[in-house]
């Protein structure tokens, strides 16, 4: 789901601390003077108790007191979690990178883009741009096999392959290896992982290696400036 909230057309939008896994709650605080505070606790107690499982009495009881400075306290990102859960935030800057640089990924027209549904949890979605396609493959379901894979967004543009340009399998993320989803037995979708491939050449496929499609090197990499 990181992959496709940070590549899909449109404006990606992260909440506080989400590119780091933070782990602070965000709670309701205010700083209301003390007549005030006690009203928009009991208000705020009364709004959440329309949802079924917070109108119980041990959830009331849970609620955090607005007005306390702690609760505001608790609310604070610890920064330091960027180190702790570096995988993540690894993988939130290498694609917000990614969407910057790269030219098709960037700025989408209105109709440069298609998706199709792949399997009950799985779908790609296809940019076509003057600079290569791109194709973001998704599954958020088991390791998927389509054999034979009838989909036409799949299909590489004319005299073209499908290059690896980046994969949530990536073991900098914490994956497995990101290998090329599509195989001599068929594609491949490795299970609650992204794939985003680029359409080139054959001189850009031996450019790149031949990691570009069996091997866990990527075309793309963050590193390199």
């Amino acid at each position: 789901m990181t992959a496709l909230t940070l590549l899909m057309p449109g404006t990606p939008m992260l909440f506080q601390g989400q590119e780091f896994a933070a782990s602070s709650p965000f709670l309701f605080f205010a700083d209301h003077n003390p007549e005030l505070a006690p009203r928009v606790r009991k208000g705020r107690a009364k709004y959440l108790a329309q949802f079924p499982s917070i109108a119980l009495p041990a959830m009331q009881a849970q609620l955090a007191d607005p007005s306390k400075p702690e609760t505001f306290e608790r609310c604070k990102l610890d920064v330091a979690e960027r180190q702790r859960h570096a995988e993540v935030y690894a993988l939130h800057r290498d694609l917000i990178r990614l969407r910057r640089e790269d030219t098709v990924l960037r700025a989408p027209k209105r109709g440069s883009y298609d998706g199709a549904v792949l399997g009950p949890e799985s779908f790609a979605l296809r940019w076509f741009g003057g600079e290569g396609d791109r194709l973001l493959l998704v599954n958020l379901g088991r390791d998927q096999r389509l054999d034979p894979a009838p989909e036409p967004l799949l299909a590489p543009p004319e005299e073209m392959r499908w290059l690896l340009y980046w994969s949530s399998e990536d073991p900098r993320y914490g994956g497995f290896g990101a290998l090329h989803p599509e195989t001599e037995q068929g594609w491949r979708l490795p299970g609650q992982a992204a794939v985003l491939l680029v359409a080139g050449s054959a001189e850009d496929e031996q450019a790149a290696g031949p990691a570009s499609r069996a091997g866990p090197r990527v075309v793309w990499d963050p590193y390199v400036p």
